[in-house]
């Protein structure tokens, strides 16, 4: 009896030690886990434009100007791409072939007006060859060089320029005058472009937003939740007539323009995040003109 007692505490003493060993080794990997994706969802310290003022702009000749590209912000950090939220994109071997160590900035893309289509691929953790093969990384700076834009720029001209038919820096120009300026973004409109960026020659690269590169479109952009559903009338009964939403400065408005009939059948759920554009601001604060682009999808 004694030493089947005995044999009995060895064995619950094992398996303690057993559920301990476990819960210990559990929590390490838990914890791994978590460090892990806390890495990978880190986002990338990335510079970002501010909207065009032309009083702000002292003397055009200042600034290099290229096309806004209608695309995804690709982020490489020496090794992986990465998503302006974070996310590792799961990029072809081919596609990045020698890139070098350090990083890039610059912008997935296929062509004007197919942002859709690039973003759909981005978003798959498996997106086929064909597919990728239409994608071009298009680079614009060079975030850990320490040296003006314009230096970076011709840098990146010298080392990226042949690296893979995949790999492209975005070309840049100068211009003397407003006129100039205007008929450009005119000619890039009317060809289905999004609109230009003008980055200042001497400027460094600055994490978030900065005043020394900004975007210049014939409309803006930005970012909504939705708060709720208001009931169409006339020939849009028993559809959504328009959308109540609240900006990210905490400004509410509605949005009744720029749906198709199938998204008035099934609008953007309510707390999604929809982008809009819009042509300035009333006195109010609040868009002027607000019209749905599209609802946006996490990266």
């Amino acid at each position: 009896m004694t030493k089947l007692f005995c044999q009995s505490s060895g064995i619950r003493s094992g398996l303690f030690s057993f559920i301990r060993l476990l819960i210990f080794s559990l929590t390490i990997s838990i914890g791994m886990t978590v460090e892990l994706v806390a890495v990978e969802m880190a986002k990338p310290p990335i510079q970002l434009a501010k909207e065009y003022q032309p009083q702000r702009i002292a003397k055009l000749s200042d600034y290099l100007i290229s096309e806004k590209l209608d695309g995804v912000r690709g982020y490489w950090d020496g090794t992986n791409m990465l998503s302006r939220s974070g996310r590792i994109i799961n990029v072809p071997h081919w596609f990045i072939e020698g890139l070098p160590s350090y990083p890039i900035d610059g912008e997935l893309w296929i062509a004007r007006n197919n942002f859709e289509q690039v973003s759909a691929i981005v978003r798959k953790n498996r997106a086929s060859k064909a597919e990728w093969q239409q994608v071009r990384f298009m680079v614009f700076d060079l975030p850990a060089e320490s040296t003006p834009f314009i230096e970076r720029y011709q840098k990146a001209l010298a080392d990226l320029s042949n690296i893979n038919p995949y790999i492209q820096v975005i070309e840049q120009f100068s211009l003397d005058e407003q006129a100039q300026l205007d008929e450009r973004l005119q000619s890039i409109v009317a060809a289905n472009g999004e609109g230009l960026m003008l980055h200042h020659k001497a400027a460094h690269y600055q994490i978030g937003r900065s005043s020394d590169i900004v975007k210049l479109k014939p409309f803006y952009d930005a970012e909504a939740i939705v708060l709720a559903h208001q009931p169409g009338k006339g020939k849009y009964t028993g559809m959504m007539g328009a959308l109540l939403v609240e900006s990210l400065q905490g400004k509410q408005f509605k949005i009744g323009t720029g749906f198709t009939d199938a998204v008035r059948r099934n609008p953007p759920q309510i707390g999604s995040i929809i982008t809009f554009k819009y042509y300035g601001e009333t006195q109010k604060g609040t868009p002027r003109f607000a019209s749905f682009l599209r609802v946006r999808k996490p990266l």
